[in-house]
């Protein structure tokens, strides 16, 4: 019995030097594909976010060793009936008087939940990311304007006051008559210092961009941990309404090296 013993003894311990590699290797393996899938839902996110980003209203900066990337987030959009449209009559967004604060949106408006258009909104016509036509800046001219209210009825929508006929209304207007409904900004943080990427949405539009976290009277949610090193860069195309904005993340765990995805996003600009 000893002699079988220790045989088994030899016998086990001989196995167990040819398995501890393949095991060790299949372990390995397990933690970095969770790994790169927490990485890559992260950048999927960002990526979905800014597919929705309004024209010209993404930004990036860096400040204190944490990247921040900024977008106006739409909820959807449509065509405003403008004076053009309506000869014979009809609810236009008027470019000239400040005191009307109705126009009629020519189609149909949207049903899906995600997509429809709520007291609060913000509508922005013709964004052009510079003065006058920054949605991001009010102080002067302004290219924004609060939704009061909604008639599915008659596709009606009420504005809480018409800052288009204030100021440059040649400006303001949009070619293509169009407009778009923001829901809230959204700023990614990413901070490899904490090792930690933030989203945070639901605060006010501010004519400069956010640079500290937490951002103020934000909701926050935590998107990925254990970051080692990240990247925001913005690049628009020359004589082309797009951009490129590029996603570096470098995320790393313990056991579990460490993992770098590098992501492009095409931004359509054509406000």
């Amino acid at each position: 019995m000893v002699i079988v013993i220790v045989i088994t003894g030899i016998i086990g311990a001989v196995v167990a030097v040819f398995l501890r590699t393949p095991v060790q290797g299949y372990v390995d393996m397990v933690s970095r594909a969770e790994l790169a899938d927490e990485a890559d839902t992260a950048v999927r996110r960002i990526s979905r976010d800014l597919r929705l980003a309004l024209p010209n209203s993404v930004r990036v900066t860096t400040a204190g060793g944490t990247n921040f990337l900024e977008l106006l987030l739409t909820r959807t959009g449509g065509r405003y009936l403008d004076e053009e449209d309506a000869a014979a009559g009809g609810d236009i967004l008027d470019f000239s008087n400040a005191g009307d604060l109705t126009f009629r949106v020519i189609g149909p408006l949207p049903t899906e939940a995600a997509q429809q258009i709520q007291t609060g909104d913000q509508l922005v016509i013709y964004n052009l990311g510079q003065e006058p036509a920054n949605a991001y800046n009010c102080t002067g001219s302004c290219n924004r304007a609060q939704i009061a209210g909604v008639n599915t009825g008659t596709r009606t929508i009420t504005l809480a006051s018409n800052p288009f006929a204030v100021q440059i209304p040649v400006t303001m207007r949009s070619p293509a008559h169009r407009f778009q409904v923001v829901s809230t900004p959204v700023t990614y943080a990413c901070n490899p210092l904490t090792g930690t990427l933030t989203r945070y949405s639901g605060y006010a539009i501010q004519a400069s961009q956010p640079s500290t976290e937490p951002v103020a009277s934000a909701a926050k949610g935590l998107l990925a941990s254990g970051i080692t090193a990240c990247n925001f860069n913005y690049a628009t195309l020359a004589n082309v309404r797009s951009a490129l904005v590029g996603i570096t993340l470098g995320v790393q765990r313990a056991g579990s090296g460490t993992v770098t995805l590098f992501h492009q996003v095409h931004v359509d600009n054509t406000p």
